[in-house]
């Protein structure tokens, strides 16, 4: 499993089809990033795959990254470890905000154990059924 750095972010692959992502501190996720971003997932995860978004750090998103983030039929849901008020508003704008291809399987949560325990039964529902 282990833990990857990508240009902009660190990615821990927590299970197969389970990864963490942290995104660098003042980053601005461009295309190039979101194209980084996508084929490192596509390349490394079992899908369908569900990620766990840690927002430790303030970072933003150029409007073109935001129309095609996380726009990937393999991404069967995202947790949102929010810290802030700002952070999980600012979540919220990105989520709701924008009308998607792939609507998102996305829940907000202010602790990481809480967000892991959800995308781990997200994934072992798609087991059972």
């Amino acid at each position: 499993m282990g833990s990857h750095q990508l240009s902009f972010a660190q990615i821990t692959i927590l299970r197969e089809d389970i990864a963490e992502v942290v995104v660098n501190e003042g980053v601005e996720m461009d295309m190039t990033m979101v194209n980084e971003y996508h084929t490192f997932l596509l390349g490394n995860l079992k899908a369908p795959f569900s990620l766990l978004i840690n927002k430790i750090y303030s970072y933003s998103y150029t409007f073109l990254a935001q129309r095609n983030l996380a726009e990937l039929e393999e991404i069967h849901s995202m947790a949102v470890v929010s810290y802030t008020s700002t952070s999980k508003q600012s979540t919220l704008a990105l989520a709701d905000g924008i009308v998607r291809d792939i609507p998102w399987n996305l829940q907000i949560f202010n602790d990481k154990d809480s967000a892991l325990h959800w995308v781990e039964s997200q994934q072992n529902n798609l087991q059972v059924n």
